[in-house]
């Protein structure tokens, strides 16, 4: 890059629109100060250019003869190349650099993107002398936050952390019902205040060392700690019976802790992170997942399959994840000749509106979640009134941001989840009583501040434009991929909530340290929430959990403080030859699962596979 990077800067500063290979005239003193150099180091320079073939100096000779230089390679498919190059190798971060400081004047960026586009997707991949590689790849419109179990707050970052590390046990959403993880066995006492878990001989770290229960242990104690500290709500004390058995003892009965080990948060870590600082274990972290961790910059992460993994070696070689920039999006360029699989869902990508071809299929599911509206009800504002709460919910009925959204929806919500809002229906326009709940609550005009993500312009647009309709003023501020050092400061924020793991998920929206839900609520809120939350864990019988859970959910809508917007749509398309590839409730597509009938994809690599 020492040589590109300068030969690039130098066409910029000189070339013009001077024909390919016509000499330019430039000084020695130019030439330097192009480079930020010395002019004897610039000699130098251009001497390394010359070797390198990029240029040609011809100093000028006596009085009145200025020096040239002629450049031989076109900018434009020379900077492709470049661009090209960099991405084959992993390298995203430079060659999105590459893009933002020399693309400018040219096609480049869009004929990259337009290239890269074609390398989304499941793609059957061999260099030479290697034998052919499966590789899912896919755009991020943002990267991982975290790979912290003990921080996970995001529907991406539990993606990827599915993928490195595993759980004592894990929800079946396909069976609806929990089976083995990392532990083979479990059981409870009478009262649900013991739990037993027996764990698996012979599951392995990406390191080779073997789980034990002293792993499990310190997962458990260090989540004391961290924004996921209501995993360990009532739990007194974890202990490890032997290497293989670990006892968890709870000061109130919990029925469904089963349920809380299975959370993404509770993903099993090495005990004591292998002697590593935090912030240097977690630059490159080893669980025991079906995928290890090959690097992790800004721009994506790259995985790679975990060879003696105890469920089975996954079928793809390498799962690549590119996070685009915003002026990199792929959507701003006409697709190429996709891969094999293309991930796009409602959250971080504009739905595409058909599979690539007639031969392609699409697998659709409904967001198990919603988005919403929430009151930040510690801040001061019209919005303490409960009157002006529920006229604010009156205004703002989502059945008509439907008609806002188009595509991107595809159901109402009127609660979190996507079956509770299918048997409830619009309720009917009453102006009367919006009218008196503006009055009961005498409201003076002060503006409402909103802050969204980029990404909720449109809902934010129409529900700034809803209730600017009734005298209601909204200041609004969209702010980048996260709002999280500003919703602190609004009266009123959208979100999305996610729930993968149904009562547990709905808990850890309450509880969970980061939330916003729970950070916008009262302490009072908050405490009467918490013991109807001990009274669910305390039943056993599941439509008891659920009939109390439902009270909380229905008792912060009825009194306005959460607005439920909408359910997503989420898709994915895929080639006929892919198989395994099924939606989970986090949006995303299960990647251990996947794989390829290559006599379908490529005949002419499945033939190389056998070849000696």
């Amino acid at each position: 890059m020492y040589a590109t990077e300068r030969y690039l800067s130098l066409m910029e500063r000189f070339s013009g629109d001077s024909a390919p290979g016509s000499p330019v005239e430039a000084t020695l003193d130019g030439i330097a100060a192009a480079l930020f150099c010395t002019p004897r180091n610039a000699k130098l320079i251009l001497r390394r250019l010359q070797e390198e073939q990029l240029i040609e100096w011809l100093p000028g000779r006596g009085r009145g003869h200025r020096s040239r230089i002629v450049f031989r390679h076109p900018k434009e498919p020379y900077l492709m190349e470049l661009l090209q190059a960099e991405a084959e190798a992993g390298n995203y971060p430079a060659a999105f650099e590459l893009i933002g400081q020399y693309a400018g004047g040219t096609a480049a960026r869009e004929r990259f993107l337009q290239w890269l586009d074609g390398r989304f997707g499941y793609l059957k991949e061999q260099q030479q002398g290697q034998p052919p590689r499966d590789t899912l790849r896919f755009p991020l419109l943002y990267g991982v936050r975290t790979l912290d179990p003990s921080h996970l707050n995001y529907a991406l970052d539990a993606h990827v952390m599915r993928q490195l590390y595993d759980r004592l046990l894990q929800y079946s959403e396909e069976n609806e019902r929990i089976i083995p993880a990392a532990a083979h066995h479990w059981s409870v006492n009478g009262d649900g205040t013991v739990w037993t878990f027996f764990l698996r001989k012979g599951v392995l770290f990406h390191d080779g060392a073997e789980l034990n229960s002293r792993d499990v242990a310190f997962t458990f104690e260090r989540l004391r700690h961290g924004f996921n500290r209501w995993l360990m709500r009532s739990v007194r004390s974890v202990e490890t019976v032997g290497s293989h058995v670990v006892r968890f003892y709870l000061e109130k009965p919990n029925f469904i802790f089963d349920r809380f080990v299975c959370a993404g948060a509770a993903a099993l870590l090495p005990e004591g992170l292998r002697g590593l600082p935090e912030e240097e274990f977690w630059k490159r972290p080893i669980g025991t997942g079906p995928f290890r961790l090959l690097k992790h910059t800004s721009c994506g992460l790259e995985l790679g399959a975990h060879e003696p993994y105890y469920g089975g070696r996954p079928y793809l070689d390498a799962v690549d994840m590119v996070v685009l920039p915003e002026s990199c999006q792929p959507a701003s360029v006409a697709p190429s000749v996709p891969g094999l699989l293309r991930i796009r869902d409602g959250f971080y990508h504009e739905p595409e509106t058909a599979p690539p071809s007639e031969e392609w299929s699409s697998i659709h599911n409904v967001n198990h979640g919603c988005a919403m509206l929430g009151w930040n009800m510690n801040k001061p504002g019209p919005h303490q009134s409960e009157a002006f709460r529920r006229a604010v919910r009156m205004i703002l009925d989502p059945s008509e941001l439907l008609g806002e959204l188009k595509d991107k929806s595809i159901l109402p919500a009127y609660g979190f989840l996507p079956e509770t809002s299918a048997m409830r229906s619009p309720e009917p326009p009453r102006p009367d009583r919006l009218r008196a709940a503006l009055r009961e609550a005498e409201y003076d005009g002060t503006p409402i501040r909103l802050i969204a993500q980029s990404k909720y312009k449109d809902e934010a647009g129409w529900i700034t434009r809803k209730l600017a309709d009734w005298g209601i003023r909204v200041e609004l501020e969209l702010e980048g991929i996260t709002c999280e050092s500003g919703f602190r400061q609004a009266d009123l924020t959208i979100w999305c909530i996610v729930i993968a793991e149904d009562e547990v998920c709905e808990i850890e929206a309450y509880e969970h340290g980061n939330c916003i839900l729970g950070n916008f609520l009262t302490d009072d809120t908050q405490t009467w929430i918490r013991g109807r939350i001990d009274a669910a864990l305390a039943t056993a019988d599941a439509a008891g959990r659920r009939q109390i859970l439902r009270q909380v959910e229905e008792q912060l809508r009825d009194d306005g403080s959460i607005i439920f917007l909408h359910h997503q749509q989420l898709s994915t398309y895929l080639h006929p030859s892919v198989q395994g590839v099924r939606l989970n409730r986090l949006g995303w597509v299960d990647l251990k699962n996947v794989w390829l009938e290559t006599c379908l994809a490529a005949p002419e690599l499945a033939a190389a596979e056998l070849r000696p």
